[in-house]
């Protein structure tokens, strides 16, 4: 697998629970020390200097472009350029030069890198067997226009947002993915386990699925507490919302060290460790975190469940 911004592991991890080795590419030092320590091979550079021609071996593309223009915590400049994106994604297709200048912010085109990656693979004759990618919910839209191209160019392709607490991840997020297979149709993962609902017990809701994972069952914390976020107060802290230990955590990001947390009387305890907040989003509490600014690594980090789940939908299948 070749692995396009690869932060510091999330998807590796997964596909290599599978099996499947390969090759990140990442361009933030701090995650390639994160990676390294890990022992997961890394290209520290930019995916926009390399393409498939640098990684022939490579049978299945992984992708989580940044998201920062797109999300709704960040500037937002990607969201109204949906259209532009959706555009040029067109014009890639026919093999048509794409100006990546003509967004407000260049990170915006990096959106854009995946699809490169499998054109110039597929005009080479060593397409990709399989193709994962995944993006926070406003990028739902570019993904269908990638699946439309997919298709002309010969694969089974599945896009839509997952719910993260549904395959395993002890934490709501919603993220949207495209996972696509060149030889066998393919779906989008079938949930595992039920759908966290403020005010229903974990106990409750579909017999047929597992319940979902709460942060006290996966963190060492032995005594009950609860979560203060500052998720949309809008600077009234009587909008901070409230997670019991008995709840799945509210979605990881960089400012996870901002989440107050108080015991059952009210007391104030330590704040979630690195390693806490790496397990909720599906790490060892052994990884080995490294350099800098690490609450940002694993707020960026693709959930190691969810990458899991889309590697087998891509039709990955775990070795014997």
């Amino acid at each position: 697998m070749i692995e396009l911004f690869a932060g510091p592991g999330g998807l590796s991890l997964a596909a290599r629970r599978l099996g499947i080795e390969g090759t990140g590419i990442e361009w933030d030092g701090a995650a390639v020390a994160t990676r390294r320590a890990a022992g997961l091979p890394t290209v520290h550079g930019d995916v926009r200097k390399h393409g498939p021609a640098d990684f022939p071996t490579a049978r299945v593309l992984g992708a989580g472009p940044p998201c920062q223009t797109f999300t709704v915590a960040g500037s937002g400049t990607g969201r109204l350029e949906i259209a532009r994106i959706v555009e040029a994604i067109k014009r890639m297709a026919a093999r048509e030069t794409v100006d990546t200048g003509m967004f407000a912010d260049e990170r915006t085109a990096l959106v854009l890198e995946p699809l490169r990656w499998v054109l110039e693979a597929v005009d080479a004759g060593r397409p990709y067997t399989a193709v994962v990618l995944e993006q926070v919910q406003a990028v739902l839209p570019v993904w269908r226009a990638y699946a439309a191209v997919l298709r002309e160019e010969g694969y089974h392709v599945a896009t839509g947002v997952l719910r993260t607490e549904q395959y395993g991840l002890p934490q709501t997020r919603r993220r949207a993915v495209l996972v696509a297979h060149r030889g066998i149709p393919v779906h989008l993962p079938e949930p595992t386990r039920r759908a966290y609902r403020k005010g229903v017990p974990q106990h409750e809701g579909d017999p047929t699925l597992l319940p979902w994972v709460s942060m006290g069952e996966v963190l060492d914390r032995p005594q009950p507490f609860t979560v203060i976020s500052n998720y949309g107060t809008g600077g009234d802290p009587k909008n901070r919302g409230r997670r019991a230990s008995v709840e799945p955590a509210f979605t990881v990001t960089g400012k996870i060290s901002r989440f107050r947390i108080v015991d059952a009387d009210g007391r104030e305890q330590p704040r979630f460790t690195h390693g806490e907040a790496g397990v909720l989003q599906g790490f060892p509490a052994d990884w080995p975190w490294a350099g800098r600014d690490i609450a940002q690594q694993i707020g960026n980090a693709c959930p190691v469940t969810l990458g899991e789940a889309l590697l087998r939908a891509a039709g990955i299948k775990a070795a014997a």
